[in-house]
């Protein structure tokens, strides 16, 4: 799998049976690769684990159960069963992945400042433990985004996150706010009742890591697609 996939993983995760994760990392420049091309060959790569199961992301906060066929329009999922691998695509949008080592149960979300403002994580730990999970039980790991170094965003977005979301933003140097995706998801984490002891973290911002991350603010329309992975392999 190494010389057709390479991705970061947490280590609290990877103490999980079974369980097969990862934020995945470029293997190429910019534009070296077409995108329906990068899901091919990560399909491949987890096949002998499971199946790869995306989605068409919108940058909303709609949840799906798998399986499915296709690529249903969502930004995020949970599966229920082994073999069943979610996937989330990015380049600067944040990923979060959640588990129940309990019921074996997953869930993947794509955060992206839209999904975030929408609860996109939050709703993915409610589908969870709609299924049976208690949050308590739960660990996450939210991996490789665009960090507040270098998300520079309009002011416009400050009333979008309301009173309460004043903490994700900072003065930038030239003047306009930048935005802490990664800080804003995890306390809709928190705030679902996932222990804060039991988030994790990969904290690369990929702007800044060219060498491991596509980037859709650095790169623009030739950026690539990271595909990050959650769930229990077959068998």
């Amino acid at each position: 799998m190494s010389e057709t996939l390479r991705a970061a993983r947490v280590a609290a995760l990877e103490e999980v049976r079974g369980l097969v994760h990862g934020f995945e990392q470029r293997l190429g420049p910019a534009g070296w690769e077409e995108r329906d091309q990068t899901r091919r060959r990560v399909a491949a790569a987890l096949q002998p684990l499971g199946r790869l199961l995306l989605l068409k992301q919108v940058h909303g906060a709609s949840v799906r159960r798998a399986p499915w066929t296709g690529r249903p329009e969502a930004d995020a999922a949970v599966a229920e069963a082994p073999g069943l691998l979610l996937g989330i695509e990015t380049a600067d949008c944040l990923p979060v992945l959640v588990l129940d080592p309990v019921r074996r149960a997953v869930a993947a979300a794509h955060a992206g400042w839209r999904g975030t403002a929408a609860g996109v994580a939050r709703a993915a730990v409610a589908a969870l433990v709609a299924g049976g999970s208690h949050a308590e039980d739960l660990l996450a790991a939210t991996g490789p985004g665009i960090g507040p170094c270098c998300y520079e965003v309009g002011d416009e977005l400050r009333a979008v996150f309301g009173v309460g979301g004043a903490e994700f933003f900072r003065p930038g140097p030239r003047g306009r706010p930048h935005l802490d995706v990664r800080a804003a998801n995890e306390r809709q984490l928190r705030e679902a009742g996932i222990p804060e002891a039991r988030i994790h973290r990969v904290d690369d911002c990929t702007r800044c890591r060219a060498d491991l991350y596509h980037s859709y603010r650095r790169e623009g329309g030739e950026a690539g697609r990271m595909i990050n992975y959650i769930g229990f392999a077959a068998g």
